[in-house]
């Protein structure tokens, strides 16, 4: 055997030797699951991973580099890999273009490999096909005869999976990949790993792979100093924080408030009916339109789970750190006022309390009078559009700011304001839906949510005006090493 022939079979033997022949080498967590995957396709096991990596820690690089690998290994044989993710684009063209970056770039596939069609590619005889996990996508027919791999799977329809994906696997026996990070209970990536650490237990093989954002900060300084920078911005309860880099799976349908972040958001300053001197104060208004048979007060007492306007008035402060804080300091609320009325009674408490920015509901009804409001009062007006993505991010944000101490909320008292508020804190519910949407409200069958969301609001105006936290800051550091690539 001549010393190139050595070399191709040394580089074919392992994947990681594989990648060391490549311009990005895997790291020994990347290597070590791309080497049980492997070794299940070309021993045809039909096993099924799951693979949980941290965010930005090489996750689809690892995949890109098996891909390539087998393309290579299978080129004279032949076979067929299916990758599958919740979206075409940008999700499934970026891991086309990863693919072919590496095919470019080794040795062994820089001047063998070929595109097809705009979806496929392949070295010899294997292939590779690229297709949407979408719910609406029309992808049943085709065979994964060495490997199937789902990516993002905490994302990916259940019904989609089990009808269309998985049966791509069966008449072949091939091995199937999920990847992703954490979400919710009832996602596939959860169920399949619950069941693979079952097997694990029983067989002693590991299916289940697991790194958490500590794996990668132990070996690459940049990224412990990038992730330990957000927990310090976002707190250690925010989902993000638990799902993507602690790697832990929410509880669906839970509460929207934990014990201590509850306990965060009650403040000890006083209500302010009357704005301080020299003070400097920001407005969330959560809209609610006319009802011509109540009245503010009778509309309460009879009618509780009606609609209500609600404007929280907040102070920004800064704390013994020199971070921004929101401090709620006032309540109003209205239930039953036709929007004339309501549009002159803002204006009257904006000249009082003279907000720097004030952040409206301008979904539906509201649209109008945000409209008239930024008309009257300029760029101090920040129209808030409801969908269920930027209220997923107003509830995260709310969140973040209260992991972080940086929102809080007057000394509790007896008046009906506060008590509604307390009531909806202890009764939101959040339920997770895919591309990690938030969605959160008091139950229908309960009530509203008019203080959460108007607190929401005046926390996102307060956003807008306030300097970031210093503790979130990142200056840019030289790399100690190469192990920052990804």
């Amino acid at each position: 055997m001549s010393t190139r022939d050595d070399t191709i079979a040394a580089m074919l033997g392992d994947i990681a030797s594989f990648s060391q022949a490549s311009t990005n080498r895997l790291r020994w967590y990347q290597a070590e699951c791309g080497r049980a995957i492997a070794r299940s396709v070309v021993r045809r096991e039909g096993k099924v991973f799951t693979v949980m990596f941290a965010r930005q820690m090489g996750k689809n690089e690892t995949s890109a580099q098996l891909e390539a690998y087998l393309l290579a290994l299978f080129a004279a044989r032949g076979g067929m890999i299916v990758k599958a993710a919740p979206s075409f684009k940008p999700q499934i063209i970026n891991s086309l273009l990863r693919l072919r970056s590496v095919l470019e770039r080794h040795p062994l596939t820089m001047t063998r490999w070929r595109s097809t069609f705009g979806y496929m590619l392949g070295v010899g005889r294997a292939s590779c096909t690229f297709l949407s996990a979408d719910p609406k996508s029309n992808i049943v027919g085709a065979t994964a005869s060495l490997l199937l791999e789902i990516d993002e799977a905490q994302d990916v329809d259940p019904d989609k999976y089990d009808r269309d994906l998985r049966p791509m696997a069966s008449s072949t026996n091939a091995t199937t990949v999920l990847y992703g990070t954490a979400w919710s209970e009832d996602s596939i990536l959860q169920r399949q790993k619950l069941i693979n650490l079952e097997m694990q237990a029983k067989t002693g093989e590991q299916l289940h792979f697991e790194y958490d954002w500590s794996v990668l900060a132990a070996i690459n300084q940049s990224y412990d100093r990038f992730v330990s920078a957000e927990i310090a911005r976002l707190g250690t309860e925010h989902p993000s924080i638990r799902t993507q880099y602690f790697l832990e799976c929410l509880a669906d349908a839970g509460k929207l408030f934990s014990e201590a972040q509850r306990v965060a958001l009650q403040g000890s300053h006083q209500r302010q009916i009357e704005p301080a001197e020299f003070s400097t104060y920001v407005m969330g208004i959560d809209l609610a339109g006319e009802d011509e048979n109540a009245e503010d007060a009778v509309a309460r007492a009879l009618v509780p789970k009606r609609d209500s306007t609600v404007i929280t008035i907040a102070q920004l402060l800064r704390d013994e750190h020199g971070n921004g804080v929101c401090r709620v300091v006032e309540h109003v609320w209205w239930t039953g006022r036709d929007l004339e009325r309501q549009y002159a009674d803002l204006l009257q408490l904006c000249e009082r309390w003279q907000p720097v920015r004030l952040c409206v509901d301008a979904s539906g009804i509201g649209a109008a009078f945000a409209s008239f409001l930024t008309a009257r009062l300029g760029e101090r007006v920040e129209e808030f559009v409801f969908s269920a993505p930027a209220k997923s991010r107003l509830g995260y944000e709310l969140l973040a700011m209260l992991n972080t101490g940086r929102v809080s909320v007057y000394q509790r008292d007896q008046s009906a304001e506060c008590r509604q508020l307390w009531w909806e804190v202890a009764h939101a519910r959040y339920h997770l839906r895919a591309g990690e949407i938030m969605a959160w409200s008091v139950p229908d069958a309960e009530g509203h949510d008019d203080f959460i969301v108007s607190l929401a609001l005046c926390a996102h105006a307060a956003n807008l005006t306030l300097p970031p936290i210093a503790s979130g800051i990142v200056r840019a550091q030289p790399t100690p090493d190469d192990e920052s690539r990804w």
